[in-house]
């Protein structure tokens, strides 16, 4: 099997490529539900979804409705503020689901990507992970949606019930908020196939994630403060406790299954001639 190393310039090259097919994808799919709306058709007894072109009632409005009807606290509202607020609001969720909905197409060139760079083992490896890290990606998205949002939502909410006036919600900061959760839900549950892969590739010893633990738990922490929009300290645990078990679970499965079999680590690695 022939190798050689490749010059910065093919490897640039690369990159910028799969970053292009990647942004092309966003696009395709943002244009989408900006222009598209799912409508339930019935065929022959059967009712299935299909997409007819409808710019007042896209995808992206869909969307915005159902979040509307399923996440929003009872007797809360939403308002737009300024004259030009929906309208932002409705490309800021077509472009959001953009990036959810492309992920198997983002999964699979960040794969292409370094696979040439792996041994025949790890890339194996790499495709068998990509429908495992989709499958989270959904996961954490669901778990999010069904979850977290809400149950972040209503304690938030409880702070203006609290002293009993009436609470409005812009619908310029509740639907980024949502996005936001969702996406970062999405890849904060791609943490127990990072350190599977780190962990088999040799490149961090299966003890190390045990070791690391503690500090795990303080940039969980310390991310979930960031990210949450109150100051309290008890919602960023929204975030912060689901990762610190996602952590905990990876680590735990990759002691349970690699325990006395830790690959030896790589220290140079060539890309393949394709």
């Amino acid at each position: 099997m022939a190798y050689k190393q490749v010059s910065f310039l093919e490897y640039t090259g690369e990159l910028r490529s799969r970053i292009i097919r990647i942004f092309v994808a966003i696009v395709i799919v943002t244009i989408f539900c900006l222009t598209f709306g799912i409508s339930i058709y019935d065929l022959n007894g059967y009712e299935i979804p299909l997409p007819h072109p409808d710019l007042w009632n896209n995808v992206s409005v869909q969307t915005i409705h159902l979040m509307k009807t399923n996440l929003l606290p009872k007797n809360v509202n939403l308002i737009q503020l300024t004259p030009q607020g929906s309208l932002y609001t409705e490309i800021y969720s077509a472009l959001m689901l953009s990036v959810i909905l492309a992920m198997p197409i983002i999964t699979r060139e960040l794969a292409g990507f370094i696979s040439p760079g792996l041994y025949p083992r790890e890339r194996a490896l790499v495709k068998k992970f990509m429908t495992y890290a989709i499958g989270l990606f959904i996961v954490g998205c669901l778990f999010s949606y069904f979850v977290v949002i809400p149950s972040a939502l209503n304690f938030l909410y409880k702070y203006g019930q609290s002293i009993g006036i009436s609470t409005f919600f812009d619908i310029g900061e509740f639907i980024p908020f949502v996005m936001q959760f969702l996406i970062i839900f999405g890849l904060s549950f791609e943490l127990p196939i990072i350190m599977w892969t780190l962990t088999v590739s040799g490149i961090v010893n299966y003890t190390f994630w045990r070791s690391k633990f503690r500090y795990a738990i303080a940039l969980s922490t310390i991310f979930g403060a960031f990210i949450t929009p109150d100051g309290s300290g008890a919602s960023m645990w929204f975030v912060s406790g689901p990762m610190i078990v996602l952590y905990a679970t990876g680590m735990l499965i990759i002691e349970s299954k690699l325990n006395g079999k830790q690959p030896q680590q790589k220290d140079q690695r060539q890309r393949q001639i394709t």
